[in-house]
C-alpha cells in the first residue's frame, strides 16, 4: 500500500517461512507422501519387527530349525522304530537245533562318527539306552580268556556285542572308538569263558594314542587263552593285518582269522584271498548278521584248556528278616549280601571316577590297581569306553570305573564323543560310590559342579578327590608359596555347598601319594551308605531336635509325628507329618545335619518322603 501502509499478509508469508525452515525434511517429504489409503513401504530404520509379523516370522523360524534338524536324523529315528537289528538280520546258523547269539549291532551306527553338533543329544540318549553296563562276575576271572583283534574298523566291537549277548561297546563308523580293554562272558555249548575286546591295532604307527592302544592290545594278547584276529572282507589285505598276523603267528597261541562282513555266502569264496596271512583257521561270518558265528565258537571253544571242576560254593544262609528286607532297588540276590552286626555289606563295592576331561581320572585308576589299566595321554577325551578293574582290599573287593572325561554339550560335537558322556552318567548311577575328581591347579570349575549334581541327584555317596596337589605345593613351577591345604578345602566347600557331607582327600595319581586313603574313604563311605537306623532310634532323636531353630517361615513349618528309615542306599525315611506338602529346601537341610551330627551317614545324601496323617493336601 502506498503511504507507507503495509502490505497485508506479508507477517503470515514470515510465518510460513520460518516454518519451513523449523520443519526442514519433514515438510519437504509431504508433498511425496502416498494418498489417503495406502500404507507406506517404509523400512524401518531402528530394527524393530512389526508385532503383527512377529508371529508368522517365528513360526517359519520354527519350521525351518525343525526341517534342517530332521534332514540331520537317521531314517530310523525318523520312523520311530526301536534302534535295534530287525529278527530277519538274525538268522540261524545253519545249524539244526542252534541259534547264534543276539546281535547287538548298535542301530544307526553310521551316525556315529558324525559332526552333527547340539541336535544328535537326543539320539545319543536313544543308542546309549540300548548300551550296558554290565561288569564282569568276580568268579569269572578264573574262566580262559579269548582276545578279539585286529586293525581299526573291522568290526572287532560288533563280534565282540555279537558274542557277550550285550551292548558293551560303543560301535560306529568312526575308527578308534574303542581304545581300552573291554571285557565280558560268553557262554557256548554249556561251557563259560571269558572274552576281551581290544582297540585297532596299528603296530608301526608311533602316535601317542595308537602306541598306547597297541600296547592295551599287547596285554590283552599275552593274557589270552585263544585269539581271534579279525579282517574286513570286503577290503584287500593291508600292512597292518600281515604286521599283526607275523606278531601272533609267533605267539605260538591258537589264533583263528575271521573274515568279517561277509554278508551273503556267494561272498564266502573272498575269504580265502587271507590265507596268504598264513592261518590255518580261515573262518567267513558276519558279526552284524549273525552268519558263521557259531562256526567260530566250535572252533576256538574247542581250543581252550579244559574245564577245571571245583568244589561247589557255600551258600550263605540269611534269616527270614533277611530275606524280607530290601532298600530302594528291591530284594538283593542272597550271594551279593551278607548280614553283620545289623548292618549290610557288599561283597563288591563299585565305585565310578567321575570328572572333566584331563583331571586325572585314568591315572587315578592305574594308580589304584597298580597296572596300566587305561590308557593316559594329555589328549582331552582319550578315554570313550569305561574301563573297569577289581582290587582286592583288606577282605573287600572294590571294583573302580574309569568313565570318560564329562564335557560342556557345546563342547562335544563327535556323536562317539556325546555317547562317552551319556554313558559316563549311566555309569555313575549303576554305582554305589563316585569319586568326583578336581584338577588342583584349575580349582573348581562351574562343570565340576554340575558333575557332582549328576552324582548328589542320582543319590550315590560322593568323595571328592583333589587331585595334583603335588603341583600346588612341592613340584610348583609359578614361583608361589606353596597352597594351604585348609585355605583351599575352604574355597572348595564354598564352591560346592551342596556336597558338604562329602569327605575331601588330597592326593598326586601321578606320584601314588595318599592312594591308601581312598580305599579307607571309600569303604567308610559304603558301610555308611548302608547304615540302618531303627524306629526307636528315630523317634528318641526326634524328641532333642529343635525345630525351633530351623530358619523356616511358620508358613512353611510341618510337624512330624514320627520318623522311620524306610531304606538304604541312598538313607531315605519316612516322616509322617500333620501336612501332605513339600519340605522347605530349608527345613530338608536343617533335619539332614541333624541326622548327620547323630547317626553319621558319612558321604551320602539323605532323602526325606513325606506322608501326611489326615491324608488331605493343604492349600
Amino acid at each position: 500500500m502506498e503511504n507507507g501502509a503495509a502490505v497485508p499478509g506479508e507477517g503470515t508469508i514470515m510465518a510460513q517461512r520460518d516454518d519451513r525452515k523449523r520443519l526442514g525434511k519433514k515438510h519437504r517429504q509431504a508433498k511425496t507422501r502416498p494418498k489417503k489409503g495406502r500404507a507406506p513401504r517404509v523400512a524401518p530404520t531402528t530394527g524393530a519387527v512389526d508385532p503383527r509379523k512377529r508371529k508368522v516370522l517365528a513360526t517359519k523360524k520354527a519350521a525351518a530349525a525343525k526341517a534342517k534338524l530332521i534332514s540331520k536324523r537317521s531314517p530310523e529315528f525318523e520312523a520311530k522304530k526301536p534302534l535295534r537289528a530287525p529278527e530277519s538280520t538274525r538268522p540261524a546258523d545253519g545249524i539244526v537245533g542252534r541259534q547264534t547269539p543276539r546281535s547287538s549291532n548298535v542301530a544307526g551306527r553310521e551316525n556315529i562318527g558324525a559332526n552333527i553338533g547340539e541336535d544328535g543329544w537326543h539320539e545319543a540318549e536313544v543308542i546309549a539306552a540300548q548300551l550296558s553296563t554290565a561288569t564282569e562276575s568276580p568268579a569269572s576271572l578264573q574262566l580262559p580268556l579269548i582276545a578279539v583283534c585286529g586293525r581299526p574298523n573291522v568290526g572287532k566291537s560288533t563280534l565282540f556285542n555279537r558274542l557277550t549277548g550285550s551292548r558293551r561297546s560303543i560301535v560306529g563308523d568312526e575308527p578308534g572308538i574303542t581304545r581300552d580293554r573291554i571285557y565280558g562272558e560268553i557262554e557256548w555249548a554249556g561251557r563259560d569263558a571269558r572274552i576281551v575286546d581290544t582297540g585297532g591295532v596299528v603296530p608301526d604307527d608311533e602316535a601317542l594314542i595308537p602306541s598306547e592302544i597297541f600296547r592295551q592290545a599287547q596285554a590283552a594278547l599275552e593274557e589270552a587263552d585263544s585269539i581271534v584276529m579279525v579282517v574286513d572282507g570286503r577290503t584287500e589285505l593291508a600292512s597292518p593285518d600281515m604286521e599283526l598276523a607275523r606278531l601272533l603267528l609267533r605267539g605260538g597261541k591258537p589264533v583263528f582269522l575271521a573274515v568279517n562282513k561277509m554278508d551273503t555266502e556267494a561272498m564266502y569264496a573272498q575269504a580265502e584271498n587271507f590265507r596268504r596271512l598264513g592261518f590255518r583257521n580261515v573262518l567267513p561270518i558276519s558279526a552284524e548278521h549273525g552268519s558263521g558265528i557259531g562256526d567260530l565258537l566250535d572252533e576256538v571253544f574247542a581250543s581252550l584248556p579244559p574245564e577245571n571242576v571245583d568244589e561247589e560254593p557255600t551258600e550263605v544262609m540269611l534269616t527270614a528278616e533277611d530275606e524280607m528286607e530290601e532298600d530302594e532297588d528291591g530284594p538283593q540276590p542272597p550271594a551279593r549280601r551278607l548280614r553283620s552286626h545289623g548292618e549290610y555289606q557288599q561283597r563288591e563295592t563299585k565305585i565310578a571316577i567321575i570328572g572333566r576331561p584331563n583331571v586325572g581320572k585314568s591315572t587315578l585308576l592305574n594308580a589304584l590297581t597298580g597296572t596300566d589299566r587305561a590308557i593316559v595321554s594329555p589328549i582331552a577325551g582319550t578315554t570313550r569306553d569305561a574301563v573297569d578293574e577289581v582290587v582286592e582290599r583288606g577282605g573287600h573287593s572294590f571294583r573302580f570305573v574309569d568313565t570318560a572325561g564329562i564335557r560342556r554339550k557345546g563342547k562335544t560335537r563327535l556323536m562317539a564323543e556325546k555317547l562317552s558322556v551319556v554313558m559316563a552318567r549311566k555309569h555313575l548311577e549303576a554305582a554305589d560310590v563316585s569319586l568326583l575328581v578336581i584338577d588342583a591347579v584349575e580349582g573348581v570349575t562351574a562343570l565340576d559342579a554340575n558333575i557332582g549334581g549328576y552324582a548328589h541327584e542320582s543319590g550315590r555317596s560322593v568323595i571328592i578327590v583333589v587331585n595334583k596337589w603335588d603341583l600346588m605345593t612341592t613340584a610348583r613351577t609359578d614361583g608361589k608359596p606353596p597352597a594351604d591345604i585348609k585355605v583351599y578345602e575352604q574355597q572348595v566347600r564354598d564352591a560346592l555347598k551342596y556336597l558338604e557331607y562329602a569327605p575331601l582327600l588330597f592326593i598326586s595319581a601321578s606320584e601314588g601319594r595318599n592312594i591308601e586313603s581312598v580305599f579307607k574313604k571309600v569303604e567308610l563311605v559304603s558301610r555308611e551308605r548302608r547304615k540302618r537306623v531303627t524306629t526307636g532310634q528315630m523317634n528318641r532323636f526326634l524328641e532333642k531336635v529343635d525345630f525351633q531353630k530351623a530358619s523356616v517361615p511358620m508358613a512353611k513349618r510341618i510337624r512330624i509325628y514320627y520318623m522311620t528309615q524306610a531304606a538304604v542306599a541312598p538313607p531315605t525315611f519316612v516322616l509322617f507329618t500333620d501336612k501332605d506338602v513339600k519340605m522347605h529346601f530349608s527345613f530338608e537341610r536343617f533335619l539332614a545335619n541333624q541326622i548327620r551330627d547323630n547317626f553319621g551317614f558319612i558321604g551320602s545324601p539323605i532323602w526325606f518322603k513325606i506322608k501326611a496323617r489326615n491324608k488331605k493336601k493343604t492349600e
